[in-house]
């Protein structure tokens, strides 16, 4: 059964792409993921990507990332190059930096080798993100700078995954989850953060159950549903129609 697209909203074509993702069907084995998604980000946007548990929303940031197929018929267009296929590494070389979920940073490496790794230019080759500049944007980070990546709290761990994916002087930064299981405070200063970034004019999407945070962040907001867009609208299109934030979102 096709999920009807719910609203497409008009200001979301008034910004120039910079990603741009057509036809996307991914699968786990037999069982299809996504069907046929599209999917927009326009240059110094930020995105929410919304759905219930298991509607593929991580499904879609790692095949936009090369992590995983996405069929036959995919295209995704980033600043006009074809990137559908690619592996992972051209990817993140074209300038798309993924902080997944579970923040999969190197436990036995410490937080200045985390860091220090995978530092590059961007694409256009500037080095914006440069490590003092992430100290400065986690002082927490600075202090424990030889600790190992598992002697970190789990705030302290999504941190170094975010200052990791910012060494690489992305255009676009992915975030997976970016709150899942950390405390308030510690949520606070995660969302703090993301709204330093998006003010760069970096381009940003991000997966988050946290509502009320994605509203005062996010310019427009994509929700999945088996696997499919349902609705794709700004943040006052999203607060206007309680029953379809119920019907998709509710639990």
């Amino acid at each position: 059964m096709t999920l009807a697209l719910v609203k497409t909203p008009a200001e979301a074509a008034t910004r120039p792409p910079l990603l741009e993702a057509r036809g996307i069907a991914t699968s786990h084995g037999r069982t299809p993921c996504l069907r046929d998604v599209a999917f927009t980000v326009g240059a110094g946007e930020t995105v929410s990507l919304l759905g219930r548990n298991g509607m593929g929303k991580t499904t879609l940031l790692r095949t936009l990332t090369g992590l995983a197929a996405g069929g036959p018929n995919a295209s995704i267009r980033f600043r006009d190059a074809e990137l559908a296929g690619a592996r992972p590494a051209a990817i993140a070389r074209a300038g798309i930096a993924l902080v997944p979920e579970g923040r999969g940073i190197f436990p036995n490496l410490t937080v200045l080798e985390n860091l220090t790794l995978p530092a590059r230019p961007g694409p256009s080759g500037k080095r914006e993100w440069t490590l003092p500049r992430i100290f400065d944007l986690f002082p927490r980070l600075a202090e424990r700078r030889d600790n190992w990546g598992d002697q970190l709290s789990g705030g302290e761990q999504q941190m170094l995954s975010i200052g990791r994916a910012l060494m690489t002087n992305p255009d676009l930064l992915m975030l997976d989850e970016a709150t899942e299981g950390l405390a308030p405070k510690v949520r606070d200063e995660i969302w703090a953060t993301i709204r330093v970034v998006a003010a760069t004019g970096m381009s940003i999407v991000v997966v988050d159950k946290n509502l009320d945070d994605l509203f005062d962040l996010a310019d427009r907001h994509v929700i999945l549903a088996k696997g499919e867009v349902v609705f794709e609208g700004s943040t006052a299109d999203l607060k206007g129609d309680p029953d379809l934030v119920h019907r998709w979102l509710g639990v």
